[in-house]
């Protein structure tokens, strides 16, 4: 019998071995590791709807300005007017809330001043003697745009209030971790509490 076999046997034992060794341990998901885990899964799935909302504003922002700038190519535009709105434009992104201190009072101010702005251009549009194509259409996307801002919101509530809950149910696991996680604290949201 040759000894080949037996050294391979052998190291076929010790490799089958050493697999089984190496299989993950699972976390006890009542440790703070594993609290830390999900909190920061939902802290990204909030921050992914934050983006989102923001990215879809600053669009919005920017085909205001692009409408201002076709309105002042008409021939009965009124320059100082449309130099106004542009600042009023320009000021929203400084103007809007964010998204650690948000109260109802900088939502409304904000919503209100944008609004305000859009309401204006609708006019302009509307009473123009004959609106481009251009400024139809520009006019069609920043509804569009206006049009996705309560979906945003409630879809940042959502992830927001997951967050929240699931920061308050496991707070003491989270308080043992220190640093970053002991200073948490729920986020606001933009539904007014009851």
């Amino acid at each position: 019998m040759s000894k080949q076999p037996i050294w391979l046997a052998l190291l076929l034992t010790l490799v089958t071995l050493a697999a089984c060794n190496r299989t993950p341990k699972t976390l006890d998901p009542a440790s703070a590791t594993a609290a830390k885990q999900q909190l920061d899964v939902l802290r990204d799935s909030v921050d992914v709807r934050w983006n989102q909302m923001m990215a879809s504003d600053d669009a919005k922002i920017t085909a205001t300005s692009q409408m201002l700038n076709e309105l002042e190519r008409w021939p009965t535009a009124d320059k100082q007017q449309l130099q106004q709105l542009s600042k009023a434009n320009n000021r929203l992104k400084a103007l809007r809330y964010k998204q650690l201190t948000m109260q109802s009072s900088y939502i409304d101010r904000y919503d209100t001043a944008q609004d305000s702005l859009l309401s204006v251009l609708r006019q302009l549009v509307s009473g123009g003697s004959a609106p481009s194509s251009t400024a139809l259409n520009t006019l069609d996307t920043i509804g569009q745009y206006d049009g996705q801002v309560v979906g945003y919101r409630v879809q940042y509530d959502r992830a927001a209030k997951q967050f929240n809950n699931y920061l308050q149910l496991h707070q003491a696991e989270l308080q043992s971790l220190g640093g970053k996680y002991k200073q948490l604290t729920p986020l606001p949201l933009f539904e007014l509490a009851n």
